[in-house]
């Protein structure tokens, strides 16, 4: 029996830290704070806590890092230019070697990461990419100890929903059904592959994809 698997974070991937937060400034209304930088990835990124134990991350390849001789996650080499957008969500499980084990298709090693004092295991394929173009999730095991999203700047922020739009939408469904249940989580067979979060935010509700 696979462990069990709980939202962590989603993240929004941009050719720009500035461009990313730019892109959530304008869709929830609120300025997204610096977090840190991944020197095995060459990236870095602006988090803010969502809830309890969830956060919001903003991802783009970090300029003054040396370029890692790996494809960087997220597939943020693929799409050094696209605009900024939701690109995938992540759930974190106690035992990320089982939860691999028990997934179909391949969501690629774990692999381990740092930022500043801070290390995690986390899923990565091989070649970058984002399996079902980041409409399945990623997952990833946090070290013993408190949660890191709990130790985010509070904007005000609380995810409501999340739609997950691919025309194998309910085969991605049926897969982490075993595993996983999150009444904010929606399956949406369409043939667009996109994402798209509702918040309740200090303006009201907004959207963000």
């Amino acid at each position: 029996m696979p462990p069990r698997l709980a939202f962590d974070h989603i993240a929004v991937s941009a050719a720009s830290l500035e461009a990313g937060v730019a892109h959530v400034r304008a869709c929830l209304g609120v300025e997204v704070p610096p977090g840190g930088a991944h020197p095995k990835m060459g990236t870095h990124n602006h988090l803010m806590r969502l809830g309890e134990n969830e956060f919001l991350e903003i991802i783009a390849v970090d300029p003054a890092a040396a370029a890692p001789k790996h494809p960087r996650w997220f597939a943020l080499d693929r799409n050094r230019t696209a605009p900024p957008r939701l690109a995938t969500w992540v759930l974190r499980t106690n035992d990320i070697d089982a939860a691999l084990a028990a997934a179909q298709p391949s969501l690629g090693p774990a692999t381990e990461l740092t930022r500043g004092n801070l290390h995690w295991r986390i899923s990565v394929p091989d070649d970058g990419a984002m399996p079902f173009e980041g409409a399945h999730p990623t997952f990833l095991e946090w070290p013993p100890g408190p949660l890191p999203g709990a130790a985010m700047p509070d904007l005000g922020c609380r995810l409501v929903g999340i739609s997950v739009h691919h025309p194998n939408a309910g085969e991605i469904a049926e897969r982490l059904a075993p595993f996983f249940a999150d009444d904010r989580v929606t399956f949406v067979p369409d043939d667009e592959i996109r994402l798209t979060a509702e918040f309740e935010t200090p303006n009201g509700p907004r959207r963000l994809s």
